[in-house]
Formats: structure tokens, sequence, C-alpha cells
């Protein structure tokens, strides 16, 4: 079978290459599955550069979310079929055929569409996890920045379904109006000087409790200059590839708290996440949540779809596509 693999870590359109290798046959209490549908996440190119939190053995095979047909059972498999359609986690999905977890994927209801499916379990559990963690509640004020990412428009959703405000930064003028064409009102561009100005009229001077860092470098720094005394700042991404630089002044003088999230160590219980995964499933079935994909490469384009994926101004998802 096709498959993409990477033998040194660095830059995704550099290092990534399509190869043959035999299809592989599932073990005990796993799934063979033919690849439908992959996105490219921000965190599969940070693994195939080598700096993520997980560092796999090389060579390796990338993806780490899919849609598919359930091809072969392993040993033990009893909730599954051959045939069915499934999403979720998986490993080494950018292949034609890829091994699961059965107790890892779920099934996908008839009424939800590839695009929407391929796509409904990494960045939309983030966002349901991260704001729970953040422990707030109707009426308050949160703030984010690369708030037109897929995590941040996910969160604006189901915040405003929770009755809680968000304000949402963007570093481009057009985004605010692409963020409002999807009813997120409260988005302000940092390309203007007068930008913390702007916050404050929006929120009409309402403190900012909690903020979501998704750029790493100063970027915690620009949340808490808007943001409440004690209020609370959450790392969840580093796009700018920085170290995080903070001032002391701004941390002690404003009791202010910085820490981590990562998803792949939550703090919610499995029975929480179990939960939250039924909701996300129900609202795709219902069609009240549907995601969209801008564009779907085969495998063996794989170098030009990491290219197009980390384009600014996307409206979806860059995905690849099974033979």
């Amino acid at each position: 079978m096709r498959s993409v693999s990477y033998s040194q870590f660095g830059d995704a359109n550099q290092v990534l290459e399509v190869i043959d290798r035999d299809r592989p046959e599932p073990g005990a209490g796993q799934v063979r599955v033919r690849l439908v549908l992959s996105p490219i996440h921000n965190h599969d190119l940070m693994t195939i550069k080598g700096v993520y939190g997980v560092k796999p053995t090389l060579p390796a095979v990338p993806g780490t979310e899919a849609l598919g047909i359930v091809d072969a059972l392993g040993a033990g498999v009893s909730n599954l079929a051959v045939g069915q359609r499934v999403m979720g986690g998986a490993n080494e999905a950018w292949a034609e055929y890829y091994l699961a977890d059965a107790a890892r994927l779920v099934p996908v209801p008839a009424g939800v569409d590839d695009e929407t499916a391929c796509q409904l379990v990494s960045m939309p559990l983030s966002a349901k996890m991260l704001l729970a963690d953040l422990h707030v509640q109707a009426g308050d004020w949160i703030i984010q920045n690369a708030a037109n990412g897929a995590v941040g428009k996910l969160l604006n959703q189901f915040a405003q379904a929770a009755g809680i405000h968000v304000v949402n930064l963007v570093r481009r003028d057009e985004a605010v109006e692409e963020m409002k064409a999807l009813g997120f009102d409260n988005t302000v561009s940092t390309a203007s000087e007068n930008w913390r100005e702007a916050v404050k009229s929006l929120t009409g001077g309402a403190p900012i409790v909690r903020g979501l860092d998704s750029i790493g470098g100063d970027g915690p720094e620009a949340l808490l200059s808007v943001a409440a005394d004690g209020a609370e700042i959450i790392s969840f991404g580093n796009l700018s590839g920085r170290k995080i630089t903070l001032s002391s002044d701004m941390i002690l003088f404003k009791r202010a708290s910085v820490r981590g999230f990562w998803g792949a160590k939550p703090r919610a219980s499995a029975e929480a996440i179990g939960r939250m995964i039924g909701e996300l499933v129900s609202d795709a079935a219902s069609g009240k949540l549907k995601l969209s994909v801008e564009r779907v490469f085969p495998l063996e384009q794989v170098r030009e779809a990491v290219a197009a994926s980390v384009e600014p101004g996307r409206s979806g998802k860059v995905v690849i596509k099974g033979a």
C-alpha cells in the first residue's frame, strides 16, 4: 500500500515522502481501517518537526485523526463490523490503511458528512475540554488569541451556548470581518495600535477573568495586559514557535498565573470526555455542528497539502484522502 513517511524531523513540506509498505495486520483489540479522509492538524506538523510533546521513533508515519471504513477485525473485537464508517483518534493515519484501537473509534451516524466526521474529535473535543478547564460560568468574560483557528471558532460556538462572553484577538484586519460573518462579533485585530482600547470598549470595562493563548512568545503577556487582576492564562499552543516571555511586573502586580493545557493529558475524567464526545456526535448528526473542509489532497500530494494547511485566511481544514 501507499503511505506517507518521514525518516528525519523537520519541516513537513521538506521531509515527508510517499512510500510503499506492507498493509498492516490488526492485533488483538485492533481494527484495520481504510482511509477516507484525515485532517492536517498543527500538532501533526509539530510532531513531524520534532517539537511536540510526543516524539515518535523514526522512520514514522504521521496522522492522528481520521475517518475511514473498517477493513479487518483483530481478535476479540465485537463492537465494530467490517464495512462500518468510523472516526476518531488514530496512529499512522496518513496511509491507505491504518490500525486503530477498536475501543477508541466512534461509529459515524448516517447523517454526519465525511468532511465533518474526519475532524469531529480532536479539535472540537479540545475546545470542549478547554472551556470546562477554564472554570467559568455564564456572564463571565474570557479572551483568546489566534481566535480564527479551528479551536478558537469552536470555543466561541460552545461558549455562546453556555452564555460565556469571548473576546477574540486576530492578527489580520480582514479576519475581523471573517469572524463576524460567522456570528462572532467580539473580534479585535491586534494589527491596530489601539486594540487594547477596542477590547475595553467591547467588554464595557467588565473584568476578563481567563485568557487562552495559542501563540506563545509574547502572547500571554498581551492577554494579561487587558485581563483583570487575578486572571489566569492557559497556554494551549505555540504558533509562533517562540518561548513564552513574561515580565515579572505583570505576574506580581496582577497576581496572575499562567499554566498549560494539553489534550493528551486532560484533567477531565474519562466519563466527562465520553459525555463530551457523545455531545459532539449528537450535534453533528442533528446538523447543529458542521465542520468545513477547504481543500482535499491525495496522499501523493502530501507536501502540497501541508503547505496549503499553513496558508493564512483558510475557511476550513486541509485534509488528505485515501485511495
